[in-house]
């Protein structure tokens, strides 16, 4: 009988000690919830504009002309206090870099906030100053939305880094013959094998690309301090878990305290960190990539549709280096076995999902719907999970999105003729 009473003295205190500590969760999903809240009224207060870019047909400089854009347009480095956050619910800027193929014909967008839309013109205009920059309607809204029995075919996924984010994919400077003074008949583009892919589709197909970034801002946990470090921290954090066993610690006679350090570093190795001490040294970006594939039904077969699809999946092949990085899909709109949605309804809302996220250009801030992970069995009713956010700098962008020079001949290509001296007169001071 005593046990029974001391159990439920321990059951007390144990229901007690919950009630007492529950506050402590409920308020941080509470601040979190007030955080969503403010940042979607904030977000919805903003204008946007989109911006087809429309490149001259002499353009002879090399990625690093956007990677300079990059540096100088959308950057926007800067920090938020808690007024800021959880008051106002500002966050921070972001752009969309976007590459479409109608019916194989290839433009280029830059969707921004109409308040930084000058300073977007004049850096184009910096380095393309015989560009031609043009405010345009949404491309996206041309489609309808997804139906299973509509008349359009629909596949999108999603890519990432496939390792860490400290390790870049293979960017222009790791060719030589895209350096600067290279003439232009031994230049490589790595640009070129998209732009023929896109500009190669049939009338009925289209092609969606879109780069979601904003500055840095993404955290990392620490595992020596315990603490969320910025990606900088992290990197250098990486690189001596690389070395630790290569390096011996020297100590003396008389304490623990280190006297020395000794590293070793095989020569693969020492290869790697040099590749990773560049890559931490650039500006960088918080990105997210998504591409939508469509076919009309009426126009193309389902043989072609298909087709379509698996050529997508490739398109960021030539930027891998599988032996650091490099791009891998995921969320993809499919399902590998049939019992995995036998009726089809998920699919159906994955699909449209995915096309809403893409006109949208939702990156970094989802519907609070889409901000937690659902258990499977419910994914199949309510697709859930946010989009997969990575880092990349400011070369790999530049690298993966910058206008063609003269060595990409592609005849559906857009360009106009270089007839413009000078970017126009009324700019911004």
């Amino acid at each position: 009988m005593s046990e029974f009473f001391s159990n439920l003295n321990l059951l007390q205190i144990l229901l007690v000690t919950i009630g007492y500590l529950m506050p402590i969760p409920l308020a941080i999903w509470a601040l979190r919830l007030w955080h969503h809240y403010r940042q979607e009224r904030f977000i919805m207060g903003i204008k946007w504009v989109l911006l087809e870019v429309q490149v001259p047909r002499d353009v002879i400089k090399s990625p690093a002309a956007m990677e300079l854009i990059l540096s100088n347009a959308f950057y926007q480095k800067s920090k938020k206090g808690f007024w800021e956050q959880y008051i106002q619910g500002a966050p921070w800027f972001w752009f969309s870099l976007e590459m479409a193929s109608i019916d194989g014909k290839v433009h280029f967008f830059i969707r921004s906030p109409t308040r930084m839309r000058d300073l977007v013109e004049t850096q184009i205009y910096a380095q393309y100053p015989q560009a031609k920059v043009v405010e345009v309607d949404d491309y996206t809204l041309h489609v309808p939305q997804y139906r299973k029995d509509g008349d359009w075919n629909m596949w999108g996924c999603e890519f990432n880094k496939m390792k860490e984010d400290f390790l870049p994919i293979r960017t222009y400077h790791d060719m030589a013959e895209m350096e600067s003074g290279t003439k232009e008949e031994f230049k490589i583009d790595p640009i070129t094998p998209v732009i023929e892919f896109l500009g190669s589709l049939p009338r009925g197909q289209q092609v969606w690309i879109q780069i979601i970034i904003r500055q840095n801002v993404k955290e990392y946990h620490s595992h020596h301090t315990g603490k969320h470090v910025d990606f900088y921290e992290a990197g250098r954090e990486f690189m001596f878990e690389i070395l630790k066993p290569y390096t011996r610690v020297q100590k003396n006679d008389a304490g623990d305290e280190p006297t020395g350090m000794d590293v070793r570093t095989p020569t693969p190795v020492a290869n790697l960190i040099k590749v990773v001490t560049e890559n931490i040294s650039l500006i960088h970006f918080d990105c997210c990539i998504r591409l939508v594939t469509l076919s009309n039904k009426h126009l193309c077969t389902e043989e072609q549709f298909n087709n379509l699809r698996r050529n997508s999946r490739l398109i960021w092949r030539q930027y891998a280096q599988p032996n650091i990085n490099e791009l891998n899909r995921i969320n993809s709109t499919q399902f590998d076995a049939p019992w995995s949605d036998p009726t089809g309804l998920a699919l159906t809302k994955y699909k449209k999902r995915t096309l809403n996220f893409f006109r949208q250009r939702i990156g970094f801030h989802p519907p609070i719907q889409y901000s937690f992970e659902y258990p499977k069995i419910l994914s199949a009713f309510f697709p859930s999970g946010s989009p997969k956010i990575f880092v990349m700098s400011s070369r790999e962008l530049a690298t993966i999105f910058h206008f063609p020079g003269m060595v990409s001949e592609t005849p559906s290509f857009k360009r106009i003729e270089s007839k413009i001296a000078k970017p126009p007169a009324n700019l911004p001071q």
